[in-house]
């Protein structure tokens, strides 16, 4: 009966405070407080794998990467297409950090292939414990993307991951902000069981968020160590910036919290990989930051800027097609825009830091909206991004409605690659009002 109060009156609290933020755009949506944090213990032998997830790795292999509380565990994954038979067997590494008192399990890593696309396998972590199943993303198209950014790990992180799980997609794709530990190095353990039943079973793909990074000393040790993404593959000499290719969509993770100045090792990195695309063979180029370029919600305000000014026409003259970012506590969708004006061969940009976190929603747009930003909304969800064929690709936005997600705001995306006024500079309309809607 406590706890029932404490909820009503939390709710009240906000109406009270905010009664003009609380409602969605279109209708009498009434969003509700933040939900506790989620901490889960690993109730498994110490030999047993946990914290598993799969990311990819070049056109036709993944990575299996696990925790183990044992140091004896090989770095072993077998694998095969029927469940209990194991025809192929892969090796990989394995590494470990200390914080403070903290001290990590065993963290492993290895890559497993060439693998089929489309296909399901099934695999087991150390050469024993419960046998884990994956998916292969396609190699052609159609290709969906589920997109969520600043999960954390709470009651509306467990809700999002739910709505996730219940249409199936090939890739997750995160934006930032996974754990919200925030130095406290036992909840990067819990986030690890908390999305392990969806991370084994679909590659996720993620970028760091400013709460990845350790306070003291400043850096990204449990972050780097836990979730290895394939920045190698891609050219990159850090783990927090990296692309990656899949069915027809080249991907790029940019890190909002490495050095992007025209002189950084980013910057040239980022120049140099937007050169080697191929956008007949690659006819969407999707990319993925923590801050966002463009926001007109209060928090975070400008944050992105910086970046922006260094990178933003790199990604307007490689004619990308959409930016997700995290960061800030809600959803919003803009207009193509181009340095601050709408230009109908600039990026989508989008902000889904709506994942689930723990420090509630960003409930403060500017008022009047900017004219560039076409919806925005206070609450917690995912988006889903399917590209359909080369040309064009379906895009929603689902709000967390306690126990269903609904759709509240989808459009239908043409691929600049695709557009001729945007294959030639000259003949684009800077600030043409036809682009708000696609189609």
């Amino acid at each position: 009966m406590e706890k029932l109060y404490l909820h009503v009156f939390s709710l009240l609290l906000i109406i009270c405070l905010f009664p003009q933020h609380l409602k969605s755009q279109d209708d009498d949506f009434v969003r509700q407080p933040p939900r506790g944090v989620i901490f889960t213990h690993h109730t498994g032998s110490d030999e047993d794998p946990q914290q598993v997830h799969i990311s990819l790795v070049g056109k036709d292999h993944m990575k299996i990467s696990w925790v183990t509380e044992s140091m004896h565990v090989k770095s072993l994954v077998e694998y095969g297409k029927v469940s209990g038979i194991y025809d192929g067997k892969a090796t990989g590494e394995h590494t470990s950090y200390k914080y403070f008192s903290y001290s990590s399990g065993k963290i492993h890593h290895v890559t497993i292939g060439p693998l089929e696309p489309a296909t399901t396998y099934f695999y087991r972590c150390g050469g024993s414990g419960p046998e884990f199943s994956l998916k292969t993303p396609p190699q052609k198209l159609p290709l969906e993307f589920a997109v969520a950014g600043d999960l954390g790990q709470t009651e509306w992180t467990k809700s999002t991951l739910q709505h996730i799980e219940g249409m199936d997609y090939d890739v997750l794709l995160l934006p930032g902000d996974l754990s919200y530990a925030n130095s406290h190095q036992p909840l990067w353990d819990s986030f690890g069981r908390i999305v392990e039943p969806y991370a084994s079973k679909r590659p996720w793909m993620v970028t760091e968020g400013n709460h990845e990074i350790e306070s003291f000393p400043p850096g990204f040790m449990a972050y780097n160590a836990r979730w290895r993404m394939p920045y190698q593959e891609s050219g990159s000499t850090s783990n927090l910036y990296y692309s990656f290719e899949v069915a027809g969509t080249h991907v790029i993770m940019l890190g909002s919290y490495a050095e992007f100045d025209a002189e950084s090792d980013q910057y040239k990195w980022l120049q140099a990989d937007l050169a080697k695309i191929d956008r007949k063979v690659t006819p969407w180029v999707v990319v993925l930051l923590h801050a966002p370029w463009y926001n007109t919600n209060t928090a975070h305000k400008g944050e992105g800027e910086s970046m922006r000014q260094a990178m933003e026409e790199l990604l307007y003259k490689a004619r990308v097609d959409v930016v997700f970012a995290g960061h800030v506590h809600a959803y919003e969708r803009f207009t193509r825009v181009y340095n601050n004006e709408a230009n109908p061969c600039g990026p989508v940009y989008m902000t889904v830091g709506d994942g689930g976190n723990r420090e509630g929603l960003a409930l403060m747009f500017e008022d009047p909206a900017s004219p560039l930003s076409l919806y925005r909304e206070p609450s917690f969800g995912h988006g889903r991004l399917r590209i359909v064929n080369e040309t064009h690709a379906f895009w929603g936005w689902h709000r967390n409605n306690d126990s269903n997600s609904v759709v509240k705001d989808q459009l239908w995306l043409e691929s600049l690659s695709s557009s001729k006024a945007c294959l030639h500079p000259g003949n684009q309309k800077v600030g043409s009002s036809s682009i708000n809607d696609e189609l």
